[in-house]
């Protein structure tokens, strides 16, 4: 694709007012929702579309499952580190990119943005309930007996947030015990 088509792709793509050529061969596109930087190599024969996604601070509890999200899931776009922001990247020869891989590019970035961070945060989630799962039986505990402890850190305010109501608590320890549940079984020691 040549910097004339990328330029109408965007414009079709996100309305002329959106799209702003910010130096030769790079242009920035600002919606409600998020922003979106494309970029050519100085020679045009490198593409790269950049979506910030969140700080580099915010993003380091995660930095493991977002690598391994690269490796497993998120296809040709990626998360990367710069300037202490976490981005989602999409790169692309310029010589090979047809008009149709360059929509899909910009479409599975907004999806990694959308979701991506939910994928992340729940397998996060997931490996700490397997640790929970595992310390439990190390100390032969039941599930009820785990579920328990639980219930009681709660109600102690050990977990959970100060101003948590009552039903908040119950919703919050129910997916507790559908957690447990789930990997119960699963999970040996």
């Amino acid at each position: 694709m040549t910097p004339s088509e990328i330029a109408d792709t965007l414009k079709e793509l996100y309305g002329a007012v959106s799209v702003n050529a910010i130096a030769p061969g790079s242009w920035q596109i600002e919606t409600p929702n998020f922003r979106l930087l494309v970029m050519l190599s100085d020679d045009e024969s490198w593409l790269r579309i950049l979506l910030p996604i969140m700080s580099a601070s915010e993003a380091q509890p995660f930095l493991e499952h977002f690598l391994e999200a690269n490796f497993d899931e998120t296809q040709e776009v990626r998360y990367a580190l710069q300037q202490g922001v976490l981005w989602g990247v999409y790169q692309h020869n310029c010589n090979s990119l047809v008009p149709e891989d360059f929509r899909s590019g910009i479409a599975r970035l907004i999806l990694l943005y959308q979701t991506g961070l939910d994928n992340v945060f729940n397998r996060l989630i997931e490996e700490r309930v397997r640790q929970i799962v595992i310390a439990a039986k190390q100390q032969n505990q039941s599930l009820e007996t785990t579920m328990q402890n639980l219930e009681r850190f709660y109600t102690e305010g050990f977990m959970g947030e100060l101003d948590q109501t009552s039903q908040q608590r119950e919703e919050v320890l129910a997916t507790w015990r559908y957690q447990l549940e789930r990997l119960w079984s699963e999970v040996e020691p």
